[in-house]
């Protein structure tokens, strides 16, 4: 390495230098006035010619050299250094990157000339001090056409979104769409109008559930996306109908005991059998499954419920519904919470209520409360003896199997005890809709347990399309969102809002309100406990006298007790209880 002094007139220029694009008129001038005031401060770095050559190649410095012959120097200093094998290239590369970043172009195509060079990518990224992910991301970019490279290189660069589409598409068809959207002279491109027309769909390899085997089998070929975050699965293919193939047959394979494959409606919802309700908190073991595709090709599965089996009508009712006039019908007003949100809230509210019943801390006379409740519960009846249906028998026989040991004797402990009746009050307390539904009662005692605290995020697109204009602006009330003027806006606002937090409906919460419980304890307490018609007809009314079972119940003791062998033990039944009913 040595210091001379040459005509700068007698330089050549290197071909492989890195900076191609021309700097502008402004950088120029200036450097042409520094020049002219104070000399070259920096010598450019130059190489001795081969191939029997005399005279120095520029590695670096092709600017200062011009701009020192525009300055009109007779002799400028230069640093004479071995020449390279790469012709220079990479030390050009790295003498300009450090002194003022490259054009993107410019840095595209000199890593293409790097690499043609012989520089393998894994040498030009230490060299560079770059990722070799970033290094063959940079390569993929310099197979742009070489029109738009040029376009770009006058400082009109498309979006990373724009861009990446462009660079995995071909040159045949980047040939022909650049023809179509092709800027006049001084005018921008339409990168967006370019990019949407080399726009392909891709289906990830993230998305799919399906393995080797079967991507084989559909001739799926995955390229790896190198604009993806680097910690991410990038991998996708353009084969969409093979990708959809392979996710179909992989769901059939692996389709549950009570599942089936449903198609989406146009806005990509699965389409469920008429009359059926999805479930939308923890699935039972009698729900059924729906395994769809999204519009992202991934499987999805939800659960739905098909509807119970209604119950028959009462003799007493003609099938009506009664109503008023029809000139006093009002029009109907939107309820805050739809049907659909009350079924969700059913599920939301059963769900932690036997989540808390499973885990919450309950105390001993507490569990003993609960289970006084749980049987006044509406989807509970009792077989006494003295008539009815009892319906959970065999439900509840599994809990109380625990309770005796191998001889068949009661015999437990404190701890079983407890498991026992939680287990019991999970299988006995509801709230979902319908004839499962225990009322009033579960609601009591998820409040008294605070099963509040284990209710799920309620600020989903679900449910909130469940809730009026009114429910909405009341839910922003509470936090920083302002209503907006489209019903959509505003729920799209909350949904964003409480997805990192959690929200829970009033409507959704255990505690019912204070006039409903009152009016439960004043029926409760009405209720006739006296023995003189207690029980509730089919028709729901209560306070049928003795002398109108007179009859029937005559009848049933004929038709199960022919011989009235049993005739004073009855007698004896109801003296027992016309005393209890007393007390």
């Amino acid at each position: 390495m040595q210091i001379m002094k040459v005509d700068p007139r007698a330089l050549k220029e290197n071909p492989d230098r890195m900076r191609q694009t021309k700097s502008s008129p402004q950088a120029d001038a200036l450097m042409l006035a520094t020049i002219k005031a104070v000399g070259i401060v920096q010598p450019p770095v130059v190489a001795p010619e081969g191939d029997g050559g005399n005279g120095y190649i520029i590695d670096a410095g092709h600017r200062r050299v011009r701009l020192a012959i525009a300055a009109g120097l007779e002799e400028i200093e230069i640093l004479v250094v071995d020449a390279a094998n790469d012709n220079g290239a990479m030390r050009s590369m790295v003498e300009n990157s450090v002194r003022e970043a490259l054009n993107p172009v410019d840095q595209w195509r000199g890593i293409e000339r790097l690499v043609a060079l012989g520089w393998t990518e894994e040498a030009i990224a230490v060299a560079l001090a770059l990722p070799v992910r970033q290094i063959r991301k940079l390569r993929l970019l310099a197979n742009v056409l070489p029109a738009m490279l040029e376009q770009m290189a006058l400082g009109d660069m498309p979006s990373e979104q724009q861009l990446r589409v462009i660079a995995a598409a071909g040159q045949v068809d980047q040939k022909e769409v650049w023809k179509a959207h092709k800027p006049k002279k001084g005018d921008t491109a339409p990168w967006w109008q370019i990019a949407n027309a080399l726009t392909k769909k891709r289906m990830y390899a993230k998305d799919a559930s399906f393995g080797d085997d079967l991507a084989q089998a559909y001739g799926i070929e995955w390229v790896e996306d190198l604009f993806a975050p680097a910690d991410q699965d990038g991998r996708y293919t353009t084969n969409v109908e093979g990708f959809l193939g392979a996710q179909h047959e992989w769901m059939t394979n692996n389709l549950p005991k009570k599942g089936a494959i449903v198609e989406v409606n146009s806005w990509g919802q699965p389409e469920i059998p008429k009359k059926a309700s999805q479930v939308y908190g923890k699935p039972s073991k009698f729900d059924h499954a729906a395994m769809y595709l999204d519009r992202d090709g991934k499987v999805q599965t939800i659960h739905y419920r098909m509807p119970e089996v209604a119950k028959p009508m009462s003799s007493a009712g003609d099938g009506s519904v009664g109503g008023g006039d029809d000139a006093n019908v009002t029009p109907k007003v939107r309820p805050d919470v739809t049907q659909k949100g009350h079924d969700m809230i059913g599920d939301f509210r059963t769900d932690a209520l036997h989540d808390a019943l499973g885990r919450a801390p309950i105390e001993d006379d507490m569990l003993m409360a609960l289970m006084v409740l749980a049987f006044a519960g509406q989807n509970v009846r009792v077989d006494s003896g003295a008539g009815g249906t009892f319906y959970g028998g065999k439900r509840f026989s599994r809990h109380a199997v625990g309770l005796f040991d191998e001889h068949g004797k009661l015999a437990f402990d404190q701890d079983t005890l407890r498991v026992a009746v939680r287990s019991v009050l999970i299988d006995v307390l509801s709230c979902r809709r319908g004839i499962s539904n225990s009322g009033m009662v579960a609601r009591i005692a998820g409040d008294a347990i605070g099963a509040d605290e284990f209710l799920p995020n309620m600020g989903s697109e679900d449910f909130l399309l469940c809730l009026s204009r009114q429910a909405l602006e009341a839910s922003c009330a509470e936090t920083s969102i302002q209503p907006r003027q489209k019903v959509r806006e505003t729920r799209a606002a909350l949904v964003e809002h409480f997805a990192s937090k959690r929200f829970v409906h009033p409507s959704g919460r255990f505690a019912p309100a204070a006039d409903e419980l009152l009016d439960w304890i004043r029926a409760g307490a009405t209720a006739d406990v006296i023995g003189t018609g207690s029980q509730d007809d089919e028709d729901g009314n209560v306070g049928t006298s003795a002398k109108e079972h007179e009859g029937p119940v005559e009848e049933d003791v004929d038709q199960y007790d022919p011989h009235d062998a049993d005739g004073a033990a009855n007698e004896e039944n109801d003296q027992d209880f016309d005393q209890r009913a007393a007390a």
